[in-house]
């Protein structure tokens, strides 16, 4: 996936989940779902500096409507308090009728520290295009 933000409080990815991640025939599995909406509400802390990766503390999912494979979908997360090594954030996976299929609210907190000394991207492989 790649991910997309608007230089302040959003970010965002479109992206088509094939059938070896169905749950259920044609429906994206709930796991899967949960796990592509942590990682894009974890990125919200990152969108004003990118050195500050948070990672999930609790998540709330609640599964709305079934999530079609094989379908472009929109996945959009918002920042809604971001305050020192705290944050509060919410995702939602938008069908293509723009209904939301699921979303979820996480409470963030700052990456551990023995990760931290390691270098997160380096770590995470991650890099910026």
């Amino acid at each position: 996936m790649r991910f997309f933000d608007n230089d302040d409080d959003v970010v965002w990815s479109e992206h088509i989940i094939p059938d070896d991640y169905q749950g259920y025939p044609g429906v994206v599995h709930g796991g899967i779902q949960s796990a592509i909406l942590d990682e894009i509400v974890c990125r919200v802390s990152l969108v004003k500096d990118m050195h500050h990766f948070m990672v999930a503390a609790k998540m709330d999912v609640r599964f709305r409507k079934p999530v079609p494979t094989g379908t472009l979908l929109r996945f959009e997360a918002r920042r809604e308090h971001l305050s020192g090594s705290r944050g509060r954030a919410m995702g939602r996976i938008i069908l293509p009728d723009g209904s939301v299929g699921t979303e979820a609210r996480l409470l963030l907190t700052d990456i551990p520290a023995q990760v931290r000394r390691q270098g997160t991207d380096e770590l995470l492989g991650w890099r910026v295009d």
